[in-house]
């Protein structure tokens, strides 16, 4: 017979394990893909891509992160997601394009380029990057509050997979054409690629967040399993439609497509998430008072929760007159409060899932120990009172 202390034990050994032999696979993979690029055009060319491909991947993080105020994902997650891309999500789509090549070859006749860049590609990569949000939102669906959660990670997911091929395109072509200038070399490919393009793989993969996302916070069955489909779907299609440009089509081509379909589709992506961070502020700030009313929060710290430039500028009194540990400790207080807001709504909502009220005791409690922690510090929920409500 299993005992709870026997399934506590099975249960972490499980916990340990896996990232381990998950850290492992990925460390190997970047090892076999960094011996594959300096096999075929040397160290120095990969330095070179790493150096040039560090720029964009940088960037595009930031916004992601920036993204991701309310309630930052975890960060040991994130790092996982973004290595997964690198390397996990690189090597599997490696594999199955070497398959779509000799596919194509089968199909058309010829060396199977244009059927691996337009067809096959597009389907695996795009399901080797959905992977790692799949997995994630089965095994931690509590980490999902909405849509906005589902565009981080598969973001930073794809970052990652732009990364390691960003390295391997700046690589190769300085291997041929040196540095080069704006028409050629890897100044003419950092512009296409770190400046024209560098969203390009996670506003594809956004698509599969989004539908992942939708499945979070929707009460319908059919939606859960309809809606990832669909964003998978769309995120294939727009990689599809975009190898096609830069493979086969002219440079009237890609001009037409990169300006009437990915501009358009960029700027959508950028309003749906400040429409959905301001939902998002919404949510916070309905569940506020009722919390206040609880005695789980300060009435007098509502109207500071409420809003990211109200936590921020609390932060920065609190710095200023107290101290950096003062300071996280209010940081860690503000987005304990965020999580059990967030929970709150769904399972007013009916959307928050089986173990809903465990897990709310657990954010309660989290919640009452983060505030215990700022009043700890000394000075720092005090500091509270010299901070400019709006």
């Amino acid at each position: 017979m299993t005992t709870p202390a026997r399934k506590r034990v099975d249960q972490r050994r499980w916990t340990v394990l896996l990232p381990v032999v998950g850290l492992i696979a990925l460390g190997v993979s970047g090892l076999v893909l960094l011996g594959l690029g300096t096999s075929k055009i040397g160290l120095l060319p990969i330095l070179v891509g790493a150096v040039a491909a560090l720029v964009p991947v940088l960037a595009v993080i930031g916004a992601y992160l920036w993204i991701d105020r309310w309630e930052p994902e975890p960060a040991k997650i994130l790092l996982l997601a973004f290595f997964w891309g690198a390397c996990g999500a690189t090597i599997t789509s490696l594999v199955f394009n070497q398959t779509a090549h000799v596919l194509g070859q089968l199909i058309d006749g010829g060396d199977g380029s244009t059927f691996a860049a337009v067809i096959g590609a597009p389907i695996t990569e795009e399901a080797a990057k959905a992977a790692f949000i799949v997995v994630l939102f089965l095994r931690r669906r509590q980490e999902f509050d909405g849509v906005v959660d589902g565009v981080v990670y598969a973001g930073v997911t794809a970052a990652g997979f732009a990364f390691t091929e960003n390295i391997w395109y700046f690589g190769r072509v300085f291997s041929d054409s040196g540095f080069g200038n704006l028409s050629s070399g890897v100044i003419a490919l950092f512009i296409l690629r770190g400046v024209l393009s560098p969203f390009a793989h996670p506003l594809f993969t956004s698509m599969t967040g989004i539908g992942i996302g939708i499945a979070a916070i929707t009460a319908s069955p059919k939606l859960r399993v309809v809606a990832p489909v669909l964003g998978y779907l769309a995120a294939a299609g727009l990689h599809s439609l975009w190898n096609f440009s830069t493979t086969v089509g002219t440079g009237s081509t890609f001009i037409n497509l990169y300006f009437l379909i990915m501009v358009p589709i960029f700027a959508g992506m950028v309003f749906m998430v400040v429409w959905q961070r301001r939902r998002e502020q919404r949510i916070v700030a309905g569940q506020l008072p009722v919390m206040a009313a609880n005695k789980w929060i300060a009435s007098s710290e509502v109207t500071l929760l409420a809003s990211l430039q109200g936590r921020s500028r609390w932060r920065r009194t609190v710095r200023r007159k107290v101290g950096d540990d003062a300071a996280k400790a209010v940081a860690g207080y503000q987005v304990a409060a965020t999580e059990l807001a967030f929970l709150r709504h769904r399972i007013a909502n009916g959307t928050a899932g089986q173990g809903a009220e465990e897990r709310h005791e657990m954010l309660l409690e989290a919640l009452i120990a983060a505030r215990q922690a700022a009043v700890d510090a000394p000075g720092a929920l005090k500091a509270a009172g010299g901070v400019r409500r709006s």
